[in-house]
């Protein structure tokens, strides 16, 4: 089991390039995350939904995602999360009210990993946050309450980027109960910069300070960067984009979510994508504005407002640009959304953006499922998923967007044609589809093969891991 001094110091990547390497290796290899928290998710091969994580490290161990693989799933939204268990919504609840849950939730995740291992050689599994949350310990089923359930050997990994890794690490053997710490057999520091020999005093130290062993140095990772990230955390500390290229704004929303929809526009060397953190203003020579998904649609609408953005927008397609939303933000580009039953946070309704002529109500089951088809103008071909609760009428869905494989369409598109949303996610990492898109922004034809570039970015963390991780001892421990 992998687990962390603190949230983003690695652990989901670590994961992957271990799930890779191993498979490299030959060996029947699969990911756990007993209990994720996050907006990114995934839809499965079983029609559930699992954190996005797992599915990048199914991918890494070449399997197909399952929701066996995350059996719990929490989904922030305004007041709360929304509980996913076995990859379909259980319920809602606040983090006080799902102490009360956890006790409850550990046999099926106990069910989930014994199914999982079940033919396998090895199951890596992943903690969440940290270590060494002792005021969680109680009835923790994410960490070392797993962890010690099944027995797992564990390995801390720390953040020396950040700073302060010896600490970390250190100080969360000097917190864990003795019974917890027993479980931990070695670390991991990752994200080192330069000269490693300037470290090796440091690795001594920790082991030293803490009894467990040393199992590697991994240096910074660029193919980090080209690959789907777990939450929103590391994605508001990111820089503002700079550079040339056609410019593709995007609000960063307190509720955004499957924001790995954007990856595949900013991996392409012809894009400037611009995330908008709350009081930055949308920039003059934006040629699109993109809407993602949300988990809170009328909180995160709200929020748009409250920063200008709506105020920017509307001046924005005035001056003849363009407004892509997709799932929330095709929502929100509507005349008006209702929450009658508070799926979303408290129920009401609110009057959306006025860009297309729809409105949305937010009830009925949960749709779930993997999509194929093709632009409705051009024929492009795309595939995605559908992750969404709410249906969309109006008569702007008299235009449609996309026409899928097996009949029926999916969006809305606005009579000037400047405006346009769609419910399906993952649209862009269609390479036909991405390119016909951006040419109609005036970008430059695109090159990227966004699919090679992931594989390749996993062979990277791969070899990293192999040059850099004793491989060996991770073997003998699972052992």
């Amino acid at each position: 089991m992998i687990q962390g001094t603190g949230s983003d110091v690695g652990k989901s990547l670590v994961v992957a390039g271990l799930a890779r390497a191993f498979a490299n290796r030959g060996v029947r290899v699969a990911p756990f995350k007993p209990q994720n928290m996050s907006n990114n998710a995934a839809v499965t091969q079983d029609g559930g939904e699992i954190g996005r994580a797992q599915a990048l490290q199914a991918r890494a161990a070449r399997l197909e995602p399952h929701t066996d693989m995350n059996p719990v799933l929490l989904k922030p939204q305004a007041g709360g999360a929304q509980i996913v268990v076995a990859g379909k919504v259980a319920g809602q609840a606040s983090a006080r009210e799902f102490q009360d849950w956890k006790p409850r939730l550990l046999p099926q995740v106990l069910e989930s990993f014994t199914r999982l291992r079940a033919g396998r050689d090895l199951v890596i599994v992943e903690g969440a946050g940290s270590a060494a949350e002792l005021n969680l310990r109680a009835a923790d089923i994410a960490n070392m309450g797993f962890a010690r359930a099944v027995g797992a050997p564990v390995v801390i990994v720390g953040d020396i980027d950040r700073g302060g890794v010896i600490a970390q690490i250190v100080g969360c053997k000097a917190v864990l109960d003795p019974q917890d710490a027993a479980l931990v057999q070695g670390f991991i520091v990752n994200k080192f910069r330069g000269d490693p020999t300037l470290f090796e005093s440091g690795m001594r130290m920790i082991e030293e300070r803490s009894g467990w062993r040393a199992l590697g140095l991994l240096p910074w990772s660029d193919a980090a960067a080209r690959l789907p990230a777990e939450d929103a955390y590391g994605l508001r500390a990111q820089p503002r984009a700079s550079g040339d290229g056609v410019v593709i704004a995007t609000p960063l929303l307190p509720g955004i979510a499957n924001f790995d929809d954007l990856d595949p526009l900013k991996a392409e060397p012809g894009v400037r994508l611009v995330m908008m953190k709350p009081g930055e203003p949308i920039p003059a020579e934006t040629s699109l504005v993109l809407l993602p998904g949300s988990k809170a649609t009328i909180a995160d609408l709200a929020a748009l407002r409250a920063n200008g953005w709506d105020v920017d927008i509307t001046a924005h397609v005035r001056r003849g640009g363009q407004v892509f939303g997709i799932c929330g933000g095709y929502q929100m580009m509507g005349r008006r959304i209702a929450d009658p039953d508070g799926v979303e946070g408290p129920a009401g309704d609110a009057a959306g953006l006025g860009l297309l002529d729809v409105e949305t109500v937010l009830a009925g089951d949960k749709t779930l499922t993997s999509v194929r088809g093709e632009d409705a103008i051009g024929g492009e071909a795309f595939h995605g998923y559908e992750m969404h609760i709410g249906k969309t009428s109006g008569a702007d869905r008299a235009r449609p967007v996309l026409r899928f494989a097996g009949g029926g369409d999916d969006g809305a598109r606005s009579a000037n044609g400047r405006c346009a949303g769609v419910y399906v996610h993952g649209l862009f990492a269609s390479d036909a589809y991405r390119a016909a898109f951006l040419h109609g922004l005036g970008a430059p034809a695109s090159t990227l093969d966004y699919e090679a570039s992931v594989e390749a970015a996993l062979d990277a963390l791969a070899s990293q891991c192999e040059a850099h991780l004793d491989l060996d001892a991770l073997w003998e421990m699972a052992r």
